[in-house]
């Protein structure tokens, strides 16, 4: 009873570690989706609205979901605050910070702190042409996201099982 009870955990601990792996890139896309359409307010906001950085910051941390809304927040928040560091040096440093709760990977982090360089840098058209820039270069990271999440997803999810099975197995 007792090695059927230790099967069972070990199949289900290495079914679940599968099923974590899966989870990255199911929401790999989700999540760089979310920034392409927090990127595309924020050129609506410059290009109509006029908001400035840290209140147009403030609003995409509303309408943005976690671990993103805590980006846009704690950049506006130290914005506002005096800091003394550039718009640059808080953005950089917010990305890098949250991109560690992310499931996004290196590539879409550098387009995020290329991004850095211009916001708050350079006139209005500027700023919106980099986030277009941006935009597309965002776009083509989520068709490869997609493509991964087709290939790796299914798989992950099956060899948490099979590892388990095996482990047990050699167990016994």
């Amino acid at each position: 009873m007792l090695k059927f009870i230790g099967a069972v955990c070990i199949i289900i601990a290495a079914s679940l570690f599968g099923f974590l792996q899966a989870l990255h890139y199911a929401r790999r896309p989700k999540q760089i989706r979310g920034l392409i359409g927090a990127l595309q307010r924020m050129e609506t906001e410059m290009t109509y609205a006029l908001t400035p950085l840290p209140e147009l910051l403030a609003s995409l941390a509303k309408q943005t979901v976690e671990p993103l809304a805590g980006l846009y927040r704690k950049t506006s928040e130290q914005l506002t605050g005096s800091s003394g560091m550039s718009t640059r040096e808080i953005w950089q440093q917010e990305v890098q910070e949250t991109w560690k709760r992310t499931s996004m990977k290196l590539p879409e982090q550098e387009v995020m702190l290329q991004l850095g360089h211009v916001l708050g840098m350079s006139d209005r058209s500027d700023q919106v042409k980099h986030l277009r820039l941006a935009v597309s270069q965002l776009q083509a990271e989520e068709v490869d996201a997609r493509e991964e999440q087709r290939k790796y997803e299914k798989m992950w999810k099956s060899l948490g099982v099979l590892i388990g099975g095996l482990i047990v197995i050699l167990m016994y």
